[in-house]
């Protein structure tokens, strides 16, 4: 399912405690973006792990984000919250992946047109941002199968124009 969606300007931290400006702060040549919004979602976001890790370790040109979302009245207790994530999760890797967002949920809903906050949302981005495919929920062949086929056209797509 393509998109013309583009992923919007939002400041977040990782877990290692590292500013992040999204988009232009996403470092694959495209990039897979978990978007979850409450603490029980991480189970939806587990779900895609696996998958993701095998995707990005076959094709290290594609990074996968996930992104807890949290409204603004968290902000005062962003230390506690991040640190409490951080020391739960403890690899480095995982910690750098992890970007939290806290702030007005709209900046990322209405952009991303997530209507349902009950679940996750899946983005896949390209360096610029560019929203290519959306989805949401728990981990689904027919999912993958829809992020694969849109990777494997968009390489099909750079192959043909450095060709000529």
């Amino acid at each position: 399912m393509s998109s013309s969606l583009s992923f919007p300007k939002i400041s977040t931290k990782n877990l290692l405690g590292e500013l992040i400006d999204l988009p232009q702060g996403f470092e694959g040549e495209w990039n897979i973006v978990l978007v979850a919004f409450r603490r029980n979602h991480q189970e939806l976001v587990d779900s895609w792990v696996s998958w993701l890790e095998d995707l990005s370790g076959v094709r290290p040109e594609i990074l996968f984000y996930e992104i807890p979302a949290l409204r603004q009245l968290w902000t005062p207790v962003r230390p506690f919250i991040d640190g409490g994530m951080a020391s739960a999760i403890r690899d480095p890797k995982i910690l750098g992946r992890t970007l939290t967002f806290y702030g007005s949920l709209k900046n990322v809903t209405q952009p991303l047109e997530i209507n349902d906050q009950k679940t996750i949302a899946l983005f896949l981005v390209n360096q610029s941002g560019r929203v290519l495919w959306r989805g949401s929920g728990a981990y689904s062949l027919e999912s993958a199968d829809e992020i694969s086929k849109v990777l494997n056209s968009m390489t099909s797509s750079r192959k043909k124009e450095e060709k000529e």
